[in-house]
């Protein structure tokens, strides 16, 4: 793991497995390994953030959501349900070498155009960002902190 950065999270014990002579990593939610790029230790990561500190059950997440937009098929790289079934929050993870910009959270919001979630969540790893959408009032708000579970 020489060549990944130290992520702004805590530290999570990962399962590593070589196939061939190719880095996997065990993904909880699909319960399969998968190839380990640098994003992806980002998304495993930040899973296990999720999950370990903020108390999102690995049952409610769904790993590379398939969305369809303008006719073209997207992957949101998290989307979390709430106890009812209904997307809740889109996360869009990103290596640490890729910054969080304007059009990176014009993806997620092009996501979320399809599932109406209330909060959205940009992540490299190092900087992480989250926003609620007030629907009712047309406003997105910029939270200090992704909020616990309790839906």
């Amino acid at each position: 793991m020489e060549d990944f950065v130290r992520l702004n999270l805590p530290i999570y014990k990962q399962k590593l497995k070589l196939i061939g002579e190719i880095q996997h990593i065990f993904d909880e939610v699909r319960k399969k390994y998968i190839l380990l790029t640098k994003e992806e230790w980002v998304r495993q990561n930040f899973i296990h953030y999720l999950k370990n500190e903020k108390g999102y059950p690995f049952g409610l997440m769904n790993v590379e959501k398939t969305i369809s937009y303008n006719n073209m098929r997207k992957r949101a790289d998290i989307v979390i349900y709430n106890t009812t079934g209904l997307p809740f929050m889109i996360v869009e993870c990103k290596s640490t070498d890729v910054k969080i910009t304007k059009d990176v959270f014009y993806q997620i919001c092009r996501y979320n155009y399809k599932l109406g979630v209330k909060y959205l969540v940009l992540t490299n790893g190092l900087d992480n960002f989250c926003c609620e959408i007030n629907y009712k009032e047309k406003r997105i708000n910029l939270l200090s902190k992704i909020p616990n579970f309790n839906y």
